[in-house]
């Protein structure tokens, strides 16, 4: 990607990269004539993020089945969130040396790569690979993003910044998994991955001219340009291996796996603790909880989420296309709660209406699992979804909102690496937890009622109706946590570590 100069070298880059335009001053709406084609790249580059998001998913379970991998169904998930972890602290430090032109550019090459490796994949392991390069892209999009928001808009616009962004989710909510359940049926499920990559070019077309002009460069142009931070990009090493480990420690559920569990443990610990904010494991007020409540918030309902088309296709015989449809709602709810929390008015209210928000997601991953019962509608599903959804579009925004708010520019890159390692982390930890339990209740087994087609409402001799209620409860309990630290947001800022 590029040199790094380790910080304590006190070697100079031979070339300092080219100041940074200042930011735009004119205007007062996201779309105005200094903001609009920012905006628009942004909002392409997620919704390219977002259709593959939405369409994966759905595809996901038939690929475990054809790949014979429905044991190890969570990792197709957590590989990702792994090695976006490292993605992230790399972002964060290449962004604040250089501006976040290139962790952008290159994040989005590996994306694609990775598409292209899973959906060409034979085994299912190889297709845990792709997806895992594709993490990497991805952590690196996601906080070169944030430091571009945080250096080209001005801080009243951030809100409305962060609501166009949920916005950019609603289309590929709907679209993506009515498109990518009749590709998985009429085509097969790696058409939904290998047709993705070609989108890419569109969005980086759009989006990095434009952040040339307004957000490239250092944050300081006049200051001494730094180095890299060599302890931060081994504890990033560190955090990313030791999140692998725990996973495979929990999916294989034998006596050795306690061997690379405790490593994985004495990685992960001092990592965790060099990257995030002092005091984000005791809610310490301010900056700490911000960081806590993303991980809470996102490990809590994605850890459930990616469980729900899989339970909708074996236990009640939904087809692919149905199961991946009855989330989509959730995209325009979700999309919907992020306004609300952009409205200049609710800015007193924040912290009450994240609380809120917070007991609303707790409630809606709690009541998904009683489709296991035939009585149960499955429409509940995608009820509870929605209002789920509507919570997170208020709690993921406000923590995005309130980290920019308590970061100076110089710190932006490695407190939104910081806040995306709570959310990647969480996901991983969650993740590996529930597909532990999942699989100890026997969940593998459900791997032959897959294929929708075949399956039937109510479908079932090889069912586990336990092992996803084991995925649902515990999330939902991590859910309710989140509306107590939520209470403790306010604060001055801290600085990053």
């Amino acid at each position: 990607m590029s040199a790094l100069e380790p910080r304590d070298t006190d070697v100079a880059p031979t070339a300092a990269p080219a100041a940074a335009p200042p930011a735009p001053t004119g205007g007062g709406s996201v779309l105005d004539r200094a903001h609009r084609a920012l905006s628009i790249g942004i909002v392409s580059v997620v919704l390219l993020i977002a259709f593959e998001a939405t369409a994966v998913g759905t595809a996901m379970p038939v690929a475990a089945r054809e790949l014979d991998g429905v044991s190890l169904y969570a990792f197709a998930f957590s590989a990702y969130f792994t090695t976006s972890l490292f993605g992230m602290v790399l972002a964060g430090q290449w962004s604040d040396w250089s501006g976040p032109l290139a962790p952008l550019a290159v994040g989005m090459s590996c994306f694609a790569a990775g598409l292209l490796l899973s959906g060409t994949a034979g085994a299912m392991w190889m297709f845990i690979l792709g997806r895992a390069v594709q993490g990497f892209g991805g952590g690196l999009v996601i906080v070169a993003l944030y430091v571009v928001i945080s250096r080209a808009y001005e801080e009243h616009l951030r809100p409305a910044m962060m609501a166009a962004i949920a916005a950019g989710w609603v289309v590929p909510s709907v679209v993506g998994p009515l498109a990518a359940g009749t590709i998985t049926e009429q085509l097969g499920w790696r058409w939904v991955f290998v047709g993705i990559p070609v989108l890419v070019v569109f969005p980086l077309a759009l989006a990095l001219p434009a952040i040339r002009r307004t957000a490239s460069g250092p944050a300081d142009p006049g200051a001494p340009v730094p180095g890299w931070d060599a302890r931060r990009i081994r504890l990033a090493l560190g955090i990313s291996l030791g999140a692998a480990l725990l996973q495979y420690a929990g999916q294989e559920l034998r006596w050795l796996s306690l061997l690379p569990a405790a490593a994985g443990a004495a990685l992960l610990v001092p990592a965790v603790r060099g990257l995030l904010p002092r005091g984000t494991y005791r809610a310490a007020r301010g900056l700490p909880s911000v960081i806590l409540l993303r991980g809470v918030a996102a490990g809590s309902f994605i850890a459930a989420e990616s469980f729900v088309p899989l339970m909708l296709v074996t236990q009640r015989g939904l087809s692919p296309t149905l199961a991946g449809f009855s989330l989509a709602v959730g995209g325009l709810t979700w999309a919907f709660g992020s306004w609300v929390q952009s409205r200049p008015r609710t800015e007193p209210y924040r912290e009450r209406l994240v609380a809120g928000s917070m007991v609303l997601v707790a409630l809606s991953i709690l009541a998904a699992p009683s489709v296991l019962i035939e009585a149960v509608p499955v429409w509940v599903v995608a009820v509870a979804w929605a209002f789920g959804c509507f919570g997170m579009g208020i709690a993921i925004a406000s923590t995005s909102v309130l980290l920019l708010k308590l970061s100076t520019p110089e710190e932006t890159g490695a407190n939104s690496a910081a806040l995306q390692i709570s959310d990647g982390l969480s996901n991983v930890l969650l993740l590996a937890a529930g597909g532990a339990a999942f699989a100890a209740l026997g969940g593998g087994a459900v791997g032959h009622a897959v294929d929708g087609a075949a399956a039937g409402a109510g479908a079932g001799g090889g069912a586990h109706p336990a092992a996803f209620a084991a995925v649902f409860v515990p999330m939902a309990v991590v859910a309710a946590a989140g509306a107590w630290v939520a209470t403790r947001l306010r604060s001055g800022r801290i600085p990053s570590p």
